[in-house]
């Protein structure tokens, strides 16, 4: 009797599959995006190896990763002192935010410094490439182009040229396809195979190699959920095509940790690192009603900024609450907040938040900052613009402390801010000058 063939169906959207075809996939909700398996590929899913080596882990030894400079400082804080041997690198972000940009300014560092990089492109034309590098002052002997998006050319332009190349740049990962695979470019089993062999050839030739990925329309990388989980590193870099400021942000890295960021401006001559960061989101002036100040930490910097709030009447029945770059969740928290224990009538007003400098705040530290700005628009009154605001503030109306309140301080006193309001002052301080008031509830602050 003949042995009956096993048919399988995988979405193309998010790898989900399937004994039967699907209209519509019951993981992501796609339609018509099930495509039936080849035999090889269905047969390797089975595969066992037969010689498996089991090792104690006290036998394994320590490995000693390899780094060197981006010749980028920001670059190197947010990959955790620099760019590994060896690893595989994912870049995602928004259209026009500057991806190629950004590697292809790292790629011209690399090749200055004598090392030999290859950036092949899928999306552009190598005049293009080279226009953009001309704009950049990136043209160097040691940085190679090659335009195409056939995996197995690459490999082959690779090996060819064994031990030359240390850095490799893949722009974009939904533009290479293997032959290996029929489907078509960007979907997801062109994708997963591309990204393993990317992973091996690294490993194998000790390659870094950088991907940069489409993103989604939800701000997800375009492609399988594995893409993330197969490479060492994943980086988003976001920013208002609109503004000069662009983030640079480490959601995976096995290299280091997450919690660095990157700020980087857009000038004429490409992407630069921005110094003396603060400065680009606080401006000295003057003092004005619904504005505070706050420090807040971003990996290990620390930022200081501007909190803006306005209180006004409300003009219809539903009182409207908008916060630009910080947590609209946590801004209703802090209304009610104010509401019950000081009285304040603010159910009958509009209450708009903003963040200036376009930074998201996504710590705690700012909640006394957000308080300060709402009294202060809510009756005219100013704050003085030489004074920080730095606590959480709780559901009972509590001001708790933050970490790291020595360094936060450091870094106001720098900008010439001389008075802080904290939950607790901080204990053998080191900093001089500096008048600390201390406050622990709201209702005997205000």
């Amino acid at each position: 009797m003949a042995k009956k063939k096993v048919v399988i169906y995988e979405c193309q959207h998010c790898g989900f599959q399937s004994s039967k075809w699907l209209g519509k996939c019951s993981n992501c909700n796609a339609w018509d995006s099930f495509l039936e398996l080849k035999d090889e590929h269905i047969q390797a899913f089975g595969t066992t190896p037969l010689d498996v080596k089991i090792t104690p882990i006290t036998e394994i030894k320590d490995e000693e990763y390899i780094r060197f400079s981006s010749c980028e400082s920001e670059f190197d804080i947010v990959l955790g002192g620099g760019i590994v041997l060896g690893g595989l690198y994912l870049v995602g972000g928004s259209p026009g935010v500057g991806k190629s940009t950004l590697l292809l300014k790292i790629s011209s560092n690399l090749a200055k410094n004598n090392k030999s990089v290859l950036y092949v492109s899928g999306e552009e034309s190598a005049s293009q490439i080279r226009m953009r590098a001309e704009r950049l002052d990136a043209l160097d002997d040691n940085l190679y182009l090659l335009n195409e998006i056939k995996l197995e050319d690459i490999i082959s332009a690779i090996k060819a040229n064994q031990n030359k190349f240390s850095m490799l740049v893949i722009d974009s990962i939904q533009t290479i396809y293997s032959e290996k695979i029929s489907s078509s470019a960007g979907s997801v089993s062109q994708v997963r195979e591309v990204t393993f062999e990317l992973m091996r050839l690294a490993k194998s030739l000790q390659i870094c190699i950088f991907i940069i990925g489409h993103i989604t329309k939800d701000g997800s990388i375009a492609g399988p959920r594995i893409l993330e989980h197969m490479v060492d590193c994943v980086l988003y870099f976001e920013g208002d095509s609109s503004r000069e400021l662009r983030f640079l942000r480490g959601f995976k890295n096995r290299f280091g940790n997450t919690s660095e960021v990157g700020i980087f401006e857009m000038k004429r001559n490409g992407l630069v690192g921005a110094k003396e960061a603060s400065k680009m989101f606080f401006a000295s002036k003057g003092a004005s009603p619904g504005s505070a100040l706050s420090v807040v930490l971003e990996g290990s910097r620390a930022l200081v900024l501007e909190v803006q709030a306005l209180v006004s009447d409300c003009a219809y029945g539903m009182p409207k609450r908008s916060s630009t770059g910080f947590d609209s969740n946590r801004l209703n928290m802090i209304l009610a907040l104010l509401e019950r224990k000081l009285e304040i009538p603010l159910n009958r007003y509009d209450v708009f938040i903003n963040v200036t400098g376009g930074i998201k705040i996504v710590e705690t530290s700012a909640d006394l900052a957000i308080v300060a700005a709402i009294i202060s628009s809510f009756r005219n009154r100013v704050i003085s613009n030489s004074s920080v605001f730095i606590g959480e503030v709780s559901l009972v109306g509590d001001i708790r402390d933050v970490p790291n309140i020595e360094q936060r301080l450091k870094e106001a006193q720098s900008l010439g801010i001389d008075k802080a309001i904290l939950p607790k002052k901080p204990q053998n301080s080191t900093i001089k000058c500096f008048e600390v008031c201390e406050v622990t509830k709201i209702v005997d602050w205000m």
